[in-house]
């Protein structure tokens, strides 16, 4: 049957873009973006508190975020920087899930602290299986592009018609693809189709005009999703916009709300930021949380790849759900510990057994990765010592050859109960700790950017420099950037930027 040509009467016309603009400081007058950045996490006591529980995070979109904002010689948002979507947004040498019964492999290892010999660094490597084209299932997307007034840019809906173009030539003979567009109002531009003439001549149509009525469109575009669903197979809601919100429901949390209400439906979100200035990057990103998806920020073309084409099958495809991780530290052999980034995904201890808890999930060939700095027993540590015997904790006995103890829970798709994977972490690695290397050298070194970029006051005198010279030189693309990036901030000395 031949698929469904655009409707005239629902189709909008093209239009030229606004030249690009200079886009003014983050806290001043004339730049409203909106971020919900938390403050770097505190020292733990291993005595006080001795297992630390956080869910995955699998999004990229404050690293691409953050180099728009060092690219563009602009002052780097404090609040816009989350050190694990920094580490997350790079690949490393994980090894690949030996069965797809257990969808992803786990890795630990150790290394000393190139900002502070007193610690070691712990990694809790994460890696889902991958899947090409042939082995994915049919696609069920609908594209919920913003085409309001505030996406007339250069770097707004431009980036997003060629960005869902490149989505759409990944399309496989059984996925399906309609569009709604909305601004004051919502249109369904093109009803589900496979053909990718079609869905390019629909995008082409697209111009900005108006406001944004992103919460009444969201209802619509999951009202379309059900009517349309495969079931087994992906069902998703791929939002475009800027984030800027201003007619019906528009404040985050009636936004969130509204998406938790939906996300059990087995429909997921994803959502792709975009342009600077007015960018809402806070509703971005907890609204994809909440729909158990992810959200990425594209700043350019080669971005729209690797996301939408390089990684296609970790953006659509979920291969485990409410992923959580729980580390119980060893306190013979630990003083003191902080998990780097990851504030904003803390939880709490009792949530780890608890399945109504909803936390992040991984699709395939996802991979996060987690890092621990910690204080061996017997180091002095960050903490001082407690004045009074009764506040110290007692000596711990040498209870075996553990340093910690990692446990993960994951719901595979269509359960509702979890399972379980336990690894201990051998105590002989931090006794035989060296120098980072390799593919935890680099970790280190983007670990440091982002908390350097955060203000972290546990780097001590520890500089963009020193973090250049930590980054192994790499034939990457991106891996190059990323020591680009880091001489850009070096040769500015960006200042944090953070509203009053």
């Amino acid at each position: 049957m031949a698929a469904p040509a655009i409707m005239p009467s629902q189709a909008m016309r093209s239009t030229g873009t606004a030249a690009a603009r200079a886009t003014p400081e983050y806290g001043s007058r004339e730049n409203t973006e909106r971020y919900d950045g938390k403050a770097v996490a505190s020292i733990l006591s291993v005595a006080d508190q001795p297992v630390s529980t956080f869910s995955v995070d699998v999004d990229t979109g404050a690293y691409a975020n953050v180099r728009r904002m060092l690219t563009q010689g602009l002052n780097v948002a404090e609040d816009a920087v989350r050190t694990e979507e920094m580490i997350n947004y790079f690949r490393y040498d994980y090894p690949r899930p030996a069965d797809r019964a257990v969808p992803f492999s786990v890795t630990t290892d150790v290394s000393t602290t190139p900002w502070n010999p007193g610690t070691r660094l712990m990694r809790i490597g994460l890696r889902g299986y991958d899947v090409d084209a042939r082995g994915r299932p049919p696609a069920n997307l609908v594209f919920l592009v913003d085409v309001s007034g505030s996406m007339d840019e250069d770097d707004k809906l431009p980036l997003v018609k060629k960005s869902l173009s490149m989505l759409a030539d990944r399309l496989g003979p059984k996925d399906r693809v309609s569009i709604i567009a909305y601004s004051g109002m919502v249109q369904t531009v093109l009803e589900p189709t496979n053909n990718t003439n079609y869905i390019r001549q629909a995008l082409d149509c697209l111009y900005a005009e108006g406001s944004t009525a992103g919460g009444t469109a969201m209802k619509s575009a999951y009202a379309l999703a059900r009517a349309n669903y495969i079931e087994g197979g992906i069902n998703r809601i791929v939002m475009a916009t800027d984030g800027d919100f201003n007619v019906g429901v528009s404040d985050n949390k009636a936004l969130i709300d509204m998406v938790k209400r939906e996300r059990d439906s087995g429909i997921t979100l994803t959502t792709l930021g975009f342009g600077a200035g007015n960018y809402n990057e806070a509703m971005m990103e907890q609204v994809a949380d909440a729909g158990n998806g992810n959200y990425a920020y594209i700043d350019s073309a080669m971005e729209a790849q690797k996301v939408l084409e390089d990684e296609l099958s970790a953006t659509l495809l979920t291969i485990a759900k409410d992923v959580k991780v729980q580390v119980e530290f060893n306190p013979a052999q630990v003083k003191q510990y902080r998990l780097i980034g990851y504030e904003n995904r803390a939880l709490a201890e009792e949530d780890f057994t608890n399945d109504s808890v909803d936390a992040g999930d991984m699709g395939a060939g996802h991979q996060v990765t987690a890092l621990y700095e910690i204080v061996p027993a017997g180091s002095a540590g960050w903490l001082p010592e407690r004045r009074y015997e009764g506040n110290r904790p007692a000596t711990p006995a040498n209870t075996g050859g553990e340093l910690a103890f990692v446990k993960l829970r994951y719901k595979l798709p269509g359960e509702s109960a979890s399972r379980l994977i336990e690894r201990p972490v051998p105590a002989a690695l931090i006794h035989s700790a060296r120098a980072p290397q390799g593919d935890m050298a680099f970790v280190t070194a983007v670990a440091a950017f982002g908390q350097k970029l955060r203000g972290d006051k546990y780097l001590g005198g520890f500089g963009y420099r020193e973090i250049g010279a930590l980054a192994p030189a790499s034939n990457d693309y991106w891996r190059s950037e990323f020591t680009r990036l880091v001489r850009l901030a070096e040769s500015g000395q960006p200042r944090r930027a953070a509203r009053d």
